[in-house]
């Protein structure tokens, strides 16, 4: 029987039996399926580590079919999101995006550590959600290996006059190439800043500018679009309630 120690958070919690549940945690290496024993009776030590969006340090042992869990030590329950109805939709909206594009034994790191970063957003600050879900996004497929090309025009090889993203290449064009692509979106000077520090800032700093209403507007647009292109999938938050 194999023991394993790891930092990780519940996205998905299932009913199993009378009293037991069946998580998934994702951690660093990639997402586990669980056992947790008894965690839905109302006096377990398990009932709040199994929670959907607890984030702790659990002790887990491999069992002949799957991993139970054994002990937890809670780091984040991220409780502001437990008690607003939009900031939950706002978080099962990211961590659906998250489930479909993680998978046993991978190196998630990174994810991890961009959803609990978003997850901390969306709970603890005012920012404004179109803005913390454009940088979530294009973050995620730059991690993901589809990272736009932001060092110059994408066809011309300019650096100046950059005024457009193109879906089709995948990055940013001049004013002179992005007319002549269908493709292109065309954006204001603080949208291509905001993209190329979204793409190039440390992990803990990704959330630290603001845009105007305008700029907000336009990043939504070019990371929905980008983000759909990429993952070959349209998601859209909806309300669970």
């Amino acid at each position: 029987m194999g023991l394993l120690k790891t930092k990780g958070i519940i996205i998905s919690e299932n009913k199993m039996a009378d009293f037991d549940k069946m998580v998934t945690i994702l951690t660093p290496n990639g997402k586990i399926g669980c056992a947790a024993k008894g965690a839905r009776r109302p006096k377990s030590l398990l009932m709040s580590a199994t929670q959907f969006l607890c984030f702790g340090e659990y002790m887990l042992y491999k069992g002949a079919n799957t991993y139970n869990i054994n002990s937890c030590d809670t780091i984040e329950l991220f409780y502001n999101i437990r008690t607003d109805l939009d900031k939950l939709n706002q978080a099962a909206y990211i961590t659906k995006i998250i489930d479909d594009v993680t998978d046993e034994n991978q190196n998630t790191y990174k994810i991890l550590q961009l959803y609990l970063n978003t997850l901390y957003m969306i709970s603890e600050s005012d920012k404004n959600i179109d803005l913390i879900l454009s940088i979530f996004r294009i973050r995620l497929v730059s991690i993901l290996g589809f990272m736009p090309k932001i060092d110059a025009c994408v066809s011309c090889k300019t650096k100046e006059n950059i005024e457009y993203f193109s879906l089709k290449d995948n990055g940013f064009k001049c004013s002179i190439c992005g007319k002549q692509d269908k493709s292109a979106i065309q954006i204001s000077a603080s949208t291509v800043n905001a993209i190329k520090y979204i793409i190039m800032s440390e992990a803990k700093k990704i959330y630290s500018f603001n845009l105007s209403e305008e700029g907000i507007k336009e990043l939504e647009i070019v990371s929905k679009l980008y983000m759909t292109d990429k993952l070959e999938k349209e998601y859209k938050l909806e309300k669970l309630f």
